[in-house]
């Protein structure tokens, strides 16, 4: 997998930017605030459709422009794919393939795959369950394009049903049953599939995670994920999830009544990162919680690599600052030229002559591009 060509027209602080890309490995070198992260934003939505920056559609069109659009020429095993993502202020994004309008834009998604890893990725040991379920979610869309169908699908369902709830909250309950029991099956029908999704990816992730966690940590820590859903499960069939889905939402109903709140379901899970026994954001230095999050940005790219049977982008935000000399070797030596790698930096000492007669370097400033 390769991208050859990046053209931005009024996306971020770009006003017009075309780059040809002519290395495996390209470095985008400037100072903050230029514009080095808005280039791989925008690549990681054309893999995904998603930011990690949580941005809405208008926050990625340039002041005083109603529309900002992305073009990509890829490479792939299966041939060359045009791809085109117009984002528009006061209307829904298109998308196109080949030139092509894609009326599903979960279509869209598995032509380009893209690992990012910027210096936010801390939030992963750091933060809250919702970072870490929007990470394991980024990574199924990657892995398989329809569950951004099922996740929609999902919390659309949480969204109404929300609704319903507190539109009850201080109605008399009796004859809301029944309407109540509808919301309920479609949102454990819905529901079961994100459960099932997640747990085949965190157990499928794991193993490779922690093989490189050992790597990095040279065998003196070991690395435990688990997926802890917030309805309990004890096997994967379809049918046990669902019946205990329905038992905890029963019995957890009257409160949902009174918060007028749903309490039950995926949006409530976690992922648990344990270190030797002990929680991950409890342990150690933040180089032990900075080796941790290396680990499972290389985990990614392998998994999606055996999936897909081609390798990923992969983008580095500005990471390399934020990593001492050895783990920056150890990412540096896992890339070589296996994967197409773009990489945001403000200086080039982290690197060694080799890695820069092999690279690109770019020069950004103020949303504009120098070789």
């Amino acid at each position: 997998m390769y991208l050859k060509t990046l053209h931005l027209r009024h996306f971020r602080n770009y006003q017009e930017q075309k780059i040809d890309f002519n290395a495996a490995k390209t470095i985008l070198v400037g100072n903050n605030a230029q514009g080095k992260s808005n280039l791989l934003e925008a690549v990681e939505l054309l893999a995904t459709l998603r930011s990690h920056r949580m941005a809405k559609d208008k926050e990625l069109i340039k002041d005083g422009e109603d529309i900002a659009q992305i073009n990509a020429t890829l490479d792939r095993d299966i041939g060359t794919s045009d791809l085109t993502i117009t984002l528009r202020r006061n209307s829904r994004r298109s998308v196109a393939i080949n030139g092509d309008t894609v009326r599903r834009q979960m279509d869209f998604l598995g032509i380009i795959n893209a690992v990012e890893f910027s210096s936010l990725d801390l939030e992963l040991v750091r933060g809250s369950p919702e970072v870490r379920r929007s990470w394991l979610d980024t990574l199924l869309i990657q892995l398989e394009p329809v569950y951004a169908h099922i996740l929609h699908q999902y919390h659309q369902i949480l969204r109404q049903r929300n609704a319903f709830l507190k539109c009850c909250q201080h109605s008399n309950t009796k004859g809301l049953e029944t309407e109540l029991a509808i919301w309920d099956t479609q949102l454990i029908t819905a529901g079961t599939k994100v459960i099932r999704r997640r747990e085949r990816a965190i157990q499928r992730l794991a193993p490779i995670a922690a093989a490189w966690h050992a790597s990095i940590s040279n065998s003196q820590e070991v690395l435990h994920i688990n997926y802890v859903p917030n309805v309990p499960i004890s096997t994967e069939q379809t049918s046990t999830i669902q019946e205990a889905f329905l038992a905890k939402i029963k019995q957890r109903t009257p409160i949902e009544l009174h918060r007028g709140i749903t309490l039950v379901g995926p949006h409530r899970d976690e992922v648990k990162l344990d270190i030797n026994e002990t929680p991950a954001r409890q342990y150690g230095s933040q180089g032990q919680q900075r080796t941790l999050v290396l680990a499972l940005k290389l985990a990614e790219l392998q998994l999606i690599e055996e999936v897909i049977n081609e390798p990923p982008l992969l983008l580095l935000d500005d990471v390399l600052a934020e990593l001492d000399p050895f783990r920056q070797n150890q990412l540096l030596d896992a890339i070589q030229d296996r994967f197409q790698t773009l990489i945001t930096t403000t200086h080039l000492g982290a690197f060694d002559s080799q890695w820069l007669n092999s690279s690109q370097v770019l020069f950004v400033k103020a949303g504009e591009i120098l070789e």
